[in-house]
């Protein structure tokens, strides 16, 4: 299914840095004047899109579907690409320690094959499946998303993934369900923060999604990002991404699915409702307890270029916002 977003979702050029520029400054001095020309990556044939990348190893099943792959399903607009560098270098997955470059030095640990994914709860076909079978029915869709973290600073990321909606169907939800609960992996001799005594988490890692936000056309899960499989720091080998709240919602690493009639407990509100409640939505005029959110940091940024801008509402997917229409959302936050 071909999705366009409306105006409102498209950011502006001025916003990001391209990865060719990225790369020297020199030529980012050089080219600012002229970013608009340059706001796309180079591209390639269908086979993937960003020579710029260098390609990684990849399971015989992804490479098969990159060949069908639906090539900007979500273009980005106007706006340029955060450059894999910083994609893959500035993570949070505390599975592997609290640093923005512990996932990157020590994600490698993760064995993602083979995968297996259990799907449970309020459905009529439960059951363990594979990672390959999981995916072979659904067509790779490109879709260029903003990701804002609840921390205040953001990217811009091609993924590569599919619409949670269509999993669903085909697990066929009762009536019953309402929610749906996700769950990361969890394998401590691969994970050096879950070995951590210092951590606070009670792994798994979970988080939640009512009904009606899982089956968004927006909502997807990812098994790649940059034309290339999905780097294990990043949420390998399967990610939701769920682009209008904060980053934290977009549970790594999933082996686990499941349908709920009520509202499941999640990590982080579990932690400190407070600051971090189950619906997690972008929200410029509600502030985290110690930061603002009017703003955020767009990543490549430094001391010198701070490339602060404007959060919008539902980090700009305006389209979601019938999804809550009456509800309270400074109380639901």
């Amino acid at each position: 299914m071909l999705i366009h977003l409306p105006r409102a979702s498209a950011a502006r050029a001025s916003e990001i840095t391209p990865e060719s520029v990225y790369l020297s400054r020199r030529a980012f001095m050089a080219a600012a004047g002229g970013l608009a020309l340059g706001a796309s990556l180079p591209l390639r044939a269908e086979t993937g899109r960003y020579a710029e990348v260098e390609p990684a190893t990849a399971p015989d099943w992804f490479t098969a579907k990159l060949a069908d792959t639906q090539w900007g399903a979500v273009p980005a607009g106007e706006e340029a690409l955060t450059p894999f560098q910083d994609v893959s270098h500035y993570n949070n997955f505390y599975e592997f320690g609290t640093s923005k470059g512990d996932p990157a030095r020590y994600a490698g640990a993760l064995q993602v094959e083979p995968w297996t994914v259990l799907i449970d709860g309020e459905v009529a076909r439960p059951g363990p499946v594979s990672l390959e079978s999981l995916v072979q029915p659904h067509r790779l869709q490109e879709r260029i998303y903003r990701l804002r973290c609840v921390e205040a600073w953001s990217m811009v990321i091609p993924w590569l993934g599919f619409p949670l909606g269509d999993l669903l169907r085909r697990a066929e939800p009762t009536g019953q369900a309402r929610y749906v609960r996700f769950e990361t992996r969890l394998a401590p001799e691969q994970m050096a923060g879950v070995r951590s005594g210092f951590s606070l988490i009670d792994w798994p890692y979970r988080e939640g999604l009512r009904m009606d936000e899982a089956m968004h056309p927006l909502t997807i899960m990812a098994v790649g990002l940059y034309g290339r499989v999905l780097p294990n720091q990043n949420g390998a080998p399967l990610r939701l991404v769920v682009p209008w709240k904060y980053g934290f919602k977009s549970i790594k690493s999933i082996v686990r699915i499941s349908l709920l009639s009520e509202q499941p407990q999640t990590t982080w509100e579990s932690l400190a409702p407070d600051e971090y409640g189950f619906y997690a939505n972008v929200n410029p005029q509600v502030d985290h307890p110690r930061w603002s959110q009017a703003t955020e940091r767009r990543l490549p940024n430094s001391l010198f270029s701070p490339n602060v801008v404007e959060t919008w509402m539902f980090n700009g997917y305006d389209e979601v916002a019938s999804l809550y229409s009456g509800l309270d959302l400074r109380k639901f936050y």
